[in-house]
């Protein structure tokens, strides 16, 4: 079952799909708004076996601060048995997790959809 998304704070929204948390990143995600968003993306990412789903659709500016947050995302989702994907369409953004190999480890889907369907395996590998 759908829910309608949980404002947590101007850059994060929070809903249940279908099994999945999704995490959807809004606006610019830089320094301070992931000081923001790390406390409540660590709360969902401490639950054994959790199933979740960024989505970063929405954003319009994603530097490094972003990237830290993904990767320490994708190790705590790892390191207890849950599953994370990841969606994205913004080219620079696309760019960027390229460049720095992040597109392995977490290989971007264009849709929701696509990223709700992904098979058991949690994320790429370097």
């Amino acid at each position: 079952m759908q829910e309608g998304p949980t404002p947590l704070t101007r850059q994060l929204r929070i809903r249940e799909d279908r099994g999945h948390t999704v995490v959807e990143f809004r606006g610019e995600i830089d320094i301070a708004a992931a000081t923001e968003i790390a406390s409540t993306l660590d709360r969902i990412t401490d639950r054994p076996g959790v199933r979740i789903v960024i989505d970063l659709r929405s954003v319009e500016f994603f530097d490094c601060s972003g990237l830290r947050l993904l990767y320490r995302a994708r190790s705590r989702v790892l390191e207890r048995g849950g599953r994370l994907h990841l969606v994205c369409t913004h080219p620079l953004t696309l760019r960027v997790f390229r460049v720095t190999g992040l597109s392995r480890l977490l290989p971007p889907q264009a849709t929701l959809e696509a990223a709700l369907e992904q098979p058991e395996a949690t994320s790429g590998s370097l």
